[in-house]
């Protein structure tokens, strides 16, 4: 790889780094700085910060899948550190970035916040009245994957 090349991708390891410790680091905030079973109102009615675990994955979905989100995910990180690899353009590389930070951040969760390895929940804290409660790393996937899917659609006109 060319000295440049080599920096971008290194970037964007450095960006999924810098994901996941901001991920852990909000997390560890509202787990102490919010009371369990209470909420903090930001605005009345549309958003409030409330710790929740989930089982699932982003945005609350597939309940109770345990060890094979586990294993999906060690297996998607592997996908997006390939892809990475192979990333020709700055915009590209860091929006894949943004997804591996994002899926480590939860990952780290799973390892670490549960009753057995691999069994562990999500910590979820941004919890909009329209939307299932979400975290830092669900924000990162979403943006992550929403330019990766405007990128395509503009490099193909």
């Amino acid at each position: 790889m060319r000295g440049k090349t080599l920096r971008r991708k290194a970037t964007a390891v450095v960006l999924g780094a810098f994901v996941v410790a901001l991920d852990q680091a909000t997390k560890a905030w509202a787990l102490k700085g919010i009371p369990p079973n209470e909420s903090i109102i930001l605005i009345p009615g549309w958003l409030r910060l409330h710790v929740t675990e989930n089982s699932g994955v982003a945005f609350s979905m597939l309940q109770g899948a345990g060890s094979f989100l586990v294993l999906a995910i060690i297996v998607a990180v592997i996908v997006i550190l390939l892809a990475i690899r192979s990333s020709e353009g700055w915009w590209e590389t860091l929006s894949l970035g943004l997804v591996l930070g994002g899926a480590m951040g939860n990952l780290v969760d799973r390892l670490t916040r549960g009753p057995g390895f691999s069994d562990g929940r999500v910590v979820d804290w941004i919890d909009p009245s329209f939307f299932p409660t979400f975290n830092l790393a669900d924000i990162s996937i979403t943006v992550g994957v929403a330019l990766l899917l405007l990128f395509s659609v503009l490099s193909r006109e």
